[in-house]
């Protein structure tokens, strides 16, 4: 009966990790498994939240305070330069949506089409000489 409970100890003492693990997995599913761009750039940005919460779960002590200079010598302080990291992080994982958002409303806009195997396609029959639809030039 101890296993069964430090198992259940082990998995709940973890929640934060084992998120991380969900989130990570299901972001990394989702852009390799669909062919839409839009579906693509929320799986990055799923996986890139998966990111910043692994990073602030390892920054924070439990019974940890602020890195304020107090009296106390004792005390015992959580270390802010991951949450900083991940402040400057956010900003960017926003810019970079922000782009691929553009970049996606282009390509809409050029091909009629946001899905990729779609866009390929096209581009296909754009390299294909009219007349020939083996690819090559005739003679």
């Amino acid at each position: 009966m101890s296993d069964i409970v430090f198992d259940l100890e082990f998995i709940l003492g973890r929640y934060n990790y084992w998120m991380f693990v969900i989130l990570m997995m299901t972001g990394l599913y989702i852009t390799a498994s669909r062919g839409n761009l839009i579906k693509k750039i929320v799986g990055l940005n799923i996986f890139q939240t998966a990111v910043f919460m692994l990073y602030i779960s390892m920054g924070k002590v439990v019974g940890g305070t602020a890195p304020v200079l107090t009296e106390q010598p004792e005390t015992i302080y959580s270390n802010p330069l991951p949450h900083v990291l991940i402040l400057t992080a956010i900003v960017v994982g926003i810019a970079t949506t922000a782009v691929g958002l553009a970049l996606v409303v282009r390509i809409r806009e050029a091909y009629g089409t946001v899905e990729e195997d779609d866009i390929v396609e096209i581009e296909r029959e754009m390299e294909t000489p009219a007349g020939n639809p083996q690819g090559g030039y005739s003679q």
